[in-house]
């Protein structure tokens, strides 16, 4: 349960900090006690759209009983035609072009060249604590599947499936950054270098080559926040100190955190006031308790179907989707967000 919540907790806690300068949420918490503040549009302990994503993907792997990605396609769309508080500018875009659920993304990312920004990673937690238990291979599977309904951009896939791993092995118990190298060998090899560059131990997020709205940096900064710190409160902390996209960061690394060091690490001045509204779904608002449960349900994981479902597009073309023209692009558009466009 401790990476579903971890994650939702640090989407809430940094989301009122999102684009602000690195350093706002110590200034704002000089005695390192942090709490849900509110600000932004948000609310105390409100969860964004990489929450509310993460709960569709959930309900759709349960409620089919195994990957569908047409089924999850479905209800982002219903989501992102309920008039979200927030949803990054790319994924409603690829949700509303009216293309097909197998094509939408990988023709936007043909017109744009840019698709690597963190909006399949900040949704990834579910699906990474569902597929956990059917292994490595099935897993990064599923999380490229899931990855590419919204980003045509291989680097977003392999970012993502990296993630899932990481959390598969925090979920053994073992220390997720063991982890790094085995998930870094698993990645496509085109991808490879630029992945093992911001997952090395001496990577910092100064060193980074773009804003940590792009996939790159934002798992490369939670894994730096985990590796720097040594409990789930100070990780958080460090990673809305970035500054920046700082409420996918703290998801990301709140999932991490969370699988690492468990359920009960994470301070209930969080989890009390947390609360994940979704819209487009009969005014439907999961607290802590009903998160709790949904990871519960999740932790049963993939059977033997769904890790075949997971990888039967491996081997079929061009994408795990079997979408034409996805690849790697000249850069990324980061977790751009409406917010940002009026």
């Amino acid at each position: 349960m401790g990476a579903v919540v971890g994650s939702a907790v640090g989407d809430a806690l940094g989301a009122p900090f999102e684009f602000g300068p690195p350093g706002v949420y110590s200034g704002r918490f000089p005695d390192g006690v942090g709490a849900m503040c509110g600000g932004g549009g948000w609310d105390p302990g409100e969860a964004t759209d990489d929450t509310q994503m993460a709960v569709l993907v959930a309900d759709s792997l349960l409620e089919r009983g195994g990957l569908e990605p047409a089924d999850i396609f479905r209800r982002f769309q219903r989501w992102a035609v309920s008039d979200p508080k927030d949803i990054g500018l790319q994924t409603e875009d690829v949700l509303t072009n009216g293309e097909p659920w197998d094509r939408a993304a990988a023709l936007h990312f043909q017109v744009n060249r840019r698709a690597a920004g963190n909006g399949s990673l900040m949704r990834a937690t579910t699906a990474a604590v569902y597929f956990a238990d059917a292994g490595r291979e099935a897993t990064m599977a599923a999380a490229r599947r899931i990855a590419a309904l919204t980003h045509g951009d291989r680097a977003a896939w392999e970012g993502t499936a990296i993630y899932h791993d990481l959390i598969r092995a925090a979920l053994t118990g073992a220390d997720p950054l063991t982890a790094v190298p085995g998930a870094l060998a698993a990645v496509h090899p085109d991808h490879r270098t630029r992945w093992s560059t911001v997952l090395a131990p001496d990577w910092h997020p100064d060193d980074a080559t773009e804003f940590n709205g792009a996939v790159w940096p934002c798992l490369g900064s939670a894994v730096w926040a985990l590796r720097t710190t040594d409990s789930f409160e100070r990780a958080l902390g460090a990673a809305i100190d970035l500054g920046g996209d700082t409420d996918t960061v703290a998801a990301v690394t709140g999932g991490l955190a969370g699988a690492h060091y468990g359920l009960r690490s994470i301070p209930t001045r969080w989890t009390t006031p947390l609360h994940v509204p979704l819209p487009g779904f009969d005014d439907r608002v999961l607290g802590a308790a009903e998160l709790g449960v949904l990871a519960r349900e999740l932790s049963v994981g993939a059977g033997a179907g769904d890790r075949a479902r997971a990888g039967a597009a491996q081997a079929s073309g061009s994408g795990p989707n079997s979408a034409s023209g996805s690849g790697s692009g000249s850069g990324a558009t980061g977790h751009v967000r409406r917010s940002e466009n009026p």
